[in-house]
């Protein structure tokens, strides 16, 4: 997911979204060590849509850019 996507989502919406993420990466790398994984690199595209998630969710913590409804784009 692209982050200005990501920026029109409310913090819950993002916090919801990470915690799939996280379970979804959990589940991968279990698969990986028990098995081989059908699509080996949707490990890196979860690591990399937690870290931009984690980076919008810091932009709103400290006022660069506000989320969903409350703020705008820039």
């Amino acid at each position: 997911m692209k982050p200005f996507k990501l920026r029109e989502m409310t913090r819950d919406e993002l916090v919801l979204r990470k915690g799939e993420l996280t379970e979804e990466m959990f589940n991968l790398r279990f698969a990986a060590s028990t098995r081989a994984l059908d699509n080996p690199l949707r490990k890196r595209a979860v690591r990399r849509e937690i870290a931009r998630i984690n980076t919008v969710l810091r932009e709103d913590e400290t006022g660069i850019r506000g989320l969903g409804a409350e703020g705008g784009k820039e």
